[in-house]
């Protein structure tokens, strides 16, 4: 959705992350922009997801984003970091051209190591 000028506004309903298990593991799925804009909202479901207490495997799913710049490259290096210091794992879902291409630009497909679907992220971890 936009105003007049074509600036994105997001609907006050509509939520940017939505986390949910699966076979032990915690599937965070984010949708619409992740960016400077988004980023708080999104920060908080990553920081629940990735805590000590939370799941030892976590999948970001970008399949429903529209749009993902450099703030979300730093809220995903952020959640591997944190799963990291506690032993835990995570998966990345995202199939995006632009988004794997700006992975790989900033030189994070090998710590991110992003698969098309979420099966694969699930398989993956098994």
């Amino acid at each position: 959705m936009s105003d007049v000028s074509g600036a994105s506004v997001r609907d006050a309903g509509a939520r940017l992350a939505r986390s949910y298990a699966v076979h032990g593991s915690t599937v965070v799925e984010l949708s619409g922009d992740v960016d400077l804009a988004t980023a708080e909202e999104i920060r908080s479901a990553l920081d629940e997801a990735t805590a000590p207490s939370g799941a030892q495997l976590v999948v970001i799913d970008l399949r429903h984003t529209t749009f993902f710049d450099c703030t979300g490259l730093a809220l995903l290096v952020r959640a591997e970091e944190r799963m990291a210091s506690r032993a835990g794992r995570l998966r990345l879902v995202c199939a995006h051209a632009i988004t794997l291409r700006l992975m790989e630009i900033a030189d994070l497909t090998g710590l991110l190591r992003p698969v098309p679907t979420l099966e694969q992220a699930l398989e993956r971890a098994a």
